[in-house]
């Protein structure tokens, strides 16, 4: 199959960190027709908007990396908000696509899909065999319909649709909010501000023994487009009509008392870190089986401590705007 770099092609959410990188992606492999849209211009949520959108734009391939994303309080404090915006945007996006008879999309999902006790590391066969971490279901439950949503226009409509299903992702561009944001930045900010402000202790939410697998989101980018450059034949052999995502990490994993450690050593932070187990640990454990990925092509290349060395000096240099985040 040949690429089409002359493709236009769509990148919803493209101000997010996921988007952007894959926007900068394209662009480094010479994709030359790139197709952003800022909330002022385009409001994902607006149904008519959205299909007028298409209407006025000959769109040859989608990547939806558009969503409503937080880490364990805010999915915990706006259930309502995560599972309704999110079924928003995808319905809206990925029906507007079809009825404007765009072949090619990638949609991206979450790792929060899977039962809170799977096997681990867990298969994309694990999907729908078991309960879901009860502080992030609503948020889960959308990412899975947008899966099935992805399917069902492929197995009614001969579309390719493919979802990937990232872990953990973090790095530039990240949300570094105090209360919303994922564990990776809300742990930089923290330590952060204890080393500025001469702090003998940062307390970490949970025991600190919960394992997580992390994806600095270069790597999610460059997966991303590989999966959607596959010819169909070679994605179809490893994909089924009812099973057809595929999970996207780096196949391994740390502790959470692991993480902190290594932040503060990237951040310079020299006091003591203290675990509070009174706060929620969420899913014990959250490895990714990568073998699918891999057996296309595919291996994650940025090591963590690099990622997140990366992630602060994007952070640092860009201080005065993530505080108004």
């Amino acid at each position: 199959m040949t690429v089409d770099r002359q493709a236009t092609i769509f990148v919803a959410g493209h101000r997010g960190m996921v988007g952007s990188a894959i926007v900068h992606r394209l662009r480094a492999l010479g994709y030359g027709n790139i197709l952003t849209a800022d909330r002022d211009q385009l409001d994902l949520l607006d149904q008519q908007a959205v299909r007028d959108f298409f209407s006025a734009h000959a769109i040859s391939q989608v990547y939806l990396a558009a969503a409503r994303v937080g880490g364990i309080h805010a999915n915990d404090t706006y259930p309502a908000d995560f599972i309704y915006d999110n079924l928003m945007i995808q319905a809206n996006v990925i029906g507007a696509a079809h009825d404007h008879g765009v072949q090619k999309l990638l949609f991206l999902g979450s790792s929060c899909i899977y039962p809170r006790l799977a096997a681990q590391p867990m298969r994309e066969d694990a999907l729908l065999t078991g309960v879901l971490e009860s502080t992030n279901e609503p948020y889960a439950i959308a990412k899975i319909a947008g899966i099935k949503l992805c399917e069902s226009y492929n197995r009614q409509h001969d579309r390719d649709y493919r979802s990937v299903m990232p872990t953990n992702l973090y790095g530039p561009g990240d949300n570094f909010h105090a209360q919303n944001s994922h564990v990776i930045p809300a742990l930089m900010r923290r330590f952060h501000l204890a080393k500025e402000q001469g702090d003998p202790q940062v307390v970490v939410w949970g025991s600190g023994t919960p394992r997580r697998e992390f994806l600095h989101v270069n790597d999610m980018a460059a997966a991303s487009v590989h999966v959607m450059e596959l010819p169909p034949d070679v994605w179809a052999r490893q994909v089924s009509p009812m099973l057809s995502h595929i999970n996207v990490g780096c196949g391994s994993d740390v502790t959470i008392h692991e993480l902190a450690t290594l932040i503060a050593d990237v951040v310079g932070y020299r006091g003591d870190i203290v675990f509070d187990p009174n706060q929620p640990d969420g899913t014990p454990r959250k490895l990714l089986d990568v073998s699918r990925l891999q057996r296309l092509g595919w291996q994650a290349g940025i090591p963590l401590k690099q990622g997140l060395a990366d992630t602060y000096a994007w952070y640092v240099a860009h201080l005065d705007d993530v505080r108004a985040n």
